[in-house]
């Protein structure tokens, strides 16, 4: 069948072939793998499945038919209903790995965060996010994931879908709206965590993905990649004076 490259921001050696997904692999895949085998035994819907490898030992995983969210981010999906089923799928995928979260066998391709209580995406965020008739049905693209705390994947979240990002559009929310639905988005995970601590924990999210971000763009030579580590150092250092004035 036909290959069909589904190339898009930073991802590069990922098709489509009829409705499976064909990808490189890594160091990291079995434990990708593991991952995705565990949400599917749990009864996990809207991601991926692993369906094995193919001739070319590339890892092969279900098409999640729909449209990820791309840059100039669209209006509908500051949407409330959006960010609280976002935070509902990522707490169904968080209880459902926490079976694997201890595991030493496992190769990730991000560093742990302690306290480890789940395995994080890492990368939850509208570009990852699947969509059919402006409703969120999926996520996808697992392989920056890595065992963690909660809050460390729902601050990014936060910082993507609130948003608090620098890069969001010129559709976004006011700011004025920005505490009401970080407390949505916290509300609608279930946990109780305090807004100030979850500005902290994406303070100190961006400044290592930023630090990660550079060493991608040496790696690639990428000027865009430079650029955006940029702007997550900008972001961080905004954030952390917000999280200093909310917790007041």
């Amino acid at each position: 069948m036909t290959e069909i490259s589904l190339e898009g921001g930073n991802t590069t050696g990922v098709v489509r072939v009829g409705q499976t997904v064909h990808r490189n692999t890594g160091r990291w895949s079995d434990a990708v793998s593991c991952l995705l085998n565990t949400l599917e035994q749990a009864g996990v819907q809207n991601v991926p499945r692993h369906l094995g490898f193919d001739q070319d030992g590339r890892e092969v995983l279900t098409f999640i038919d729909g449209q990820v969210a791309q840059y100039p981010l669209p209006d509908w999906l500051w949407d409330d209903q959006i960010l609280v089923d976002a935070a509902q799928l990522m707490r169904r995928i968080h209880d459902a790995s926490v079976s694997i979260a201890h595991r030493q066998d496992l190769v990730w391709r991000l560093p742990t965060h302690e306290p480890v209580e789940v395995i994080c995406h890492n990368d939850f965020a509208p570009y990852n996010l699947v969509f059919q008739d402006r409703k969120l049905v999926g996520v996808i693209d697992f392989d920056t994931s890595s065992p963690g705390p909660r809050i460390w994947d729902l601050a990014y979240l936060a910082y993507r879908l609130v948003p608090f990002c620098e890069d969001a559009g010129e559709t976004v929310p006011d700011s004025a709206s920005r505490g009401s639905r970080l407390n949505a988005l916290i509300r609608a995970y279930g946990e109780d965590f305090s807004r100030a601590d979850v500005l902290r924990v994406m303070s100190a999210r961006l400044l290592e993905l930023a630090h990660w971000t550079d060493d991608q763009a040496q790696h690639m030579n990428n000027a865009e990649l430079e650029n955006d580590a940029a702007m997550y150092r900008r972001d961080a250092v905004r954030i952390d004076s917000i999280a200093v004035s909310d917790s007041q």
